[in-house]
């Protein structure tokens, strides 16, 4: 039995592949064990379904902090940690998605010489990414454009391990739940965990003319739900978890941020869509680069967060469903068909 060891935190985004990998890794009958924070989002998601060892991190900041100075010795604490646990359980691989808790899992490993496959999101790798490479034996990539910034032959382009449970969605059922009908085509609109305000005032300005043409489901974030636009043919939602699934099944066109799980998503479900990546006043600018390759792909549209406006985002809708056809085919053609697959293939590879 071969035994692996997940980590990487901070954020849902640095979790949600393994839950991809999970079913999988437990149907190849592998040992899995994680390896988080003690307080981190990864232990809320992963606690519950593997073996869970909390250790310490020190956050990675660009900018400065006093905490800067105190953190190189969360990490250096961590790297401790994480080496006696690694001792303990002897695991034949790590397998990281990268978040500050990795980088001190990467040193230990390192030291014990277990291999590390690291997994980058983004175009540009990610600081904790960047910071653990050198410790590590490969990196999975989602973009090929990823490939300039590691050295041939020790990166590999395996796309964004998707969930198994997107693919399980009944468009009926998304139908009744949202009490439209199958006449009208379906626009999903999602803007991110926390939703979007300026995708969200952006769309419901126009919703008296998109509900002529089509209907819209509105996931637009906790405590963003506006009943003051509530009309046939569109419906809001805070949040939607289990049924998700059935909004995509049913959605003709979807409306999204541009973070890696989600383009990755949108890819493997076949999905047309338009990609409002996060400004770079907000963000590293990394959703504008994921965003820009998957235009260049052939797979989405863009409209840029700084260029967004109701009419220019009904413009763009208009465009998208001329293009509907071409952008599915172009979909079908990527070389990236199962991107978990992909990346089990490079674990078993290395283990």
């Amino acid at each position: 039995m071969k035994r692996i060891v997940l980590t990487g935190g901070g954020s849902a985004g640095h979790v949600t592949p393994h839950l991809a990998l999970l079913p999988k890794l437990v149907e190849l009958q592998w040992d899995v064990h994680y390896i988080g924070t003690r307080l981190g989002i990864e232990k809320e998601l992963m606690a519950d379904l593997v073996p869970y060892y909390a250790i310490s991190a020190g956050k990675l900041r660009r900018y400065f902090d006093l905490k800067n100075f105190s953190d190189p010795l969360r990490v250096i604490k961590g790297a401790m940690q994480a080496f006696w646990i690694l001792i303990g359980l002897r695991p034949h691989i790590i397998f990281s998605k990268g978040g500050f808790v990795s980088v001190p899992v990467a040193v230990a490993a390192k030291m014990l010489r277990i291999p590390v496959v690291l997994h980058e999101s983004d175009m540009t790798p990610g600081l904790a990414n960047r910071l653990a490479l050198p410790f590590a034996t490969h990196l999975c990539v989602t973009f090929p454009e990823t490939l300039k910034h590691v050295k041939k032959g020790r990166a590999t382009v395996t796309g964004n391990p998707v969930r198994d449970q997107l693919f399980t969605g009944e468009a009926d059922q998304g139908y009744q739940i949202c009490n439209f009908t199958k006449n009208k085509p379906v626009i999903l609109v999602i803007g991110g965990s926390l939703g979007a305000v300026a995708i969200n005032g952006a769309i419901r300005e126009i919703i008296p003319i998109l509900t002529k043409e089509y209907q819209v489901a509105h996931i637009c974030g906790q405590g963003n739900v506006d009943t003051a636009y509530d009309r046939k043919g569109y419906i809001q939602f805070s949040y939607v978890k289990e049924d998700l699934p059935h909004f995509f099944a049913m959605a003709d066109y979807v409306i999204s941020r541009a973070g890696s799980n989600s383009l990755f998503e949108l890819l493997a479900l076949r999905k047309p869509s338009i990609l409002i990546p996060l400004s770079r006043a907000a963000s590293r600018g990394d959703q504008i680069l994921n965003a820009q390759s998957f235009a260049n792909q052939g797979f989405s549209l863009v409209l840029p967060e700084e260029e967004l406006t109701p009419k220019k985002l009904g413009l763009t809708i208009n465009k998208l469903a001329k293009q509907r056809r071409q952008l599915i085919q172009t979909m079908e053609t990527s070389p990236i068909r199962n991107s978990t697959d992909e990346v089990l293939k490079v674990l078993i590879k290395y283990a």
